[in-house]
């Protein structure tokens, strides 16, 4: 795994009855600041192998990036993860993002679900001892991005955004 960071909140917030450990790594974000957020519905995106397919497009765009290999398989896991965490619990996909920055890229996922993923508040351990199918998503999120930020919108839904590093 390129990095690990178990929590994804600001040490002394509260959400949902949770309290944030220390953490300098991710910052969590409680609203839209009065508006919906500006991230654009990439044409074709529209499931999380279309996610993947543009964000190695952006990734091939931007030769300052030259991730590794390790890199790109880590922000490939979390672009699947985060796109199908919207289809799946979000009640779809409203809009995708990916932006090349100095540091890898940062991904952005608005879906129709104001709820905030209780997950995205763990330790970043795996699950265990569940017979089930899933639960892994977020564990997965925490450790391999940084400055996961969970913003509601007034016009409804949520944008989950993460930095996946690749230097």
């Amino acid at each position: 795994m390129h990095g690990t960071h178990p929590q994804a909140m600001h040490e002394g917030e509260e959400k949902n009855g949770l309290s944030a450990p220390a953490c300098s790594h991710h910052a969590y974000t409680a609203d839209c600041a009065g508006q919906a957020p500006k991230v654009p519905l990439m044409p074709g995106v529209t499931s999380a192998a279309s996610a993947r397919a543009h964000v190695l497009a952006v990734v091939g765009e931007t030769p300052t990036l030259g991730p590794s290999e390790e890199a790109v398989t880590d922000l490939m896991l979390v672009t699947s993860e985060l796109v199908s965490n919207a289809i799946r619990h979000g009640g779809g996909l409203v809009a995708f993002e990916a932006t090349p920055t100095r540091e890898g890229v940062r991904l952005a996922v608005h879906d129709r679900s104001a709820e905030y993923p209780s997950a995205a508040f763990g330790s970043g351990a795996l699950p265990s001892g569940h017979g089930g199918v899933g639960g892994y998503g977020w564990p997965l999120i925490i450790r391999l991005a940084r400055d996961v930020r969970i913003e509601r919108c007034t016009g409804g839904g949520k944008v989950v955004s993460v930095l996946v590093p690749l230097v």
